[in-house]
């Protein structure tokens, strides 16, 4: 029988943020008998997305936890007339996703000799990552990774922060300009 605990039902604004209602779900399970823990790193084309990668799959390997990566597509139009093509451009888009996530799982696997597990979702960012949470009990940290830019640290780090105090699970978000030496030292 899965426990249930109080929980927050997570809906993504308009304006991009995160807001919280409370409802029942089940609790996280991550260290419990027949689980293990997940970092759950979403991999996007950013430049820093590849420093999430590094640092979620060395503190997988040091943790002895595992590593799940998410590609989130986003919802295409699908007017019935055009459905034909709706459907190649799902498809081409599942195909672009498998491909990232193939790059992805190899460096996780060149760096910390570990296989992640893939998910790919079709849906807004934000809420396609907390439906994923919710899903999975093992999932305890998220990891994203800092923009670098002067335009701030990314949309998602930016949406996340606005209700870092409501959300499910603790996130980790990595400096885009730390290197591989100093994650080693941090992970």
């Amino acid at each position: 029988m899965a426990a249930l605990q109080a929980r927050a039902t997570w809906i993504v604004t308009e304006a991009g943020g995160i807001r919280g209602v409370m409802s029942m779900s089940r609790k996280r399970r991550s260290y419990e008998s027949g689980h293990k823990p997940k970092y759950l790193v979403v991999i996007d084309e950013s430049p820093e997305c590849d420093r999430a990668i590094y640092y979620a799959a060395r503190r997988a390997s040091r943790t002895n936890s595992s590593v799940i990566m998410l590609r989130v597509i986003p919802t295409h139009d699908r007017n019935q007339q055009w459905l034909g093509v709706a459907d190649i451009m799902k498809a081409e888009a599942d195909e672009e996703a498998n491909a990232a996530l193939n790059r992805a799982a190899a460096r996780a696997n060149g760096i910390a000799g570990i296989t992640p597990e893939r998910a790919v979702r079709e849906g807004e960012g934000a809420q396609e990552i907390l439906s994923l949470i919710d899903e999975d009990e093992d999932i305890a940290v998220l990891v994203l990774a800092a923009g670098t830019s002067s335009e701030g640290p990314g949309p998602l780090v930016s949406s996340l922060a606005k209700s870092a105090g409501e959300f499910p699970i603790p996130v980790a978000i990595v400096p885009g300009h730390l290197s591989d030496e100093e994650l080693d030292a941090l992970s």
